[in-house]
């Protein structure tokens, strides 16, 4: 319940090891979104907008869908 006050969101995937998770912070590329906001001006659906980019740039599609829930895309 905490997590959900503080809108964090649990993905499911690989877990890092010890000493191995050097770089905290991953930083989607521009070009990623400059894709994500073209095709939802399309109208896209959000489902097919996460599958298609998470194939593309290997994101996992709950990445797609939360950066399509930010303000920004609104």
């Amino acid at each position: 319940m905490f997590l959900e006050m503080q809108k964090v969101e649990l993905f499911e995937g690989d877990v890092w090891g010890h000493r191995k998770d050097i770089n905290e912070y991953y930083t989607v590329p521009s070009s990623v979104i400059e894709k994500i906001k073209d095709l939802k001006a399309e109208g896209v659906p959000a489902e097919v907008i996460a599958e298609k980019v998470a194939k593309e740039s290997k994101l996992n599609p709950k990445m797609v869908v939360y950066i399509l829930n930010r303000k920004q895309f609104e």
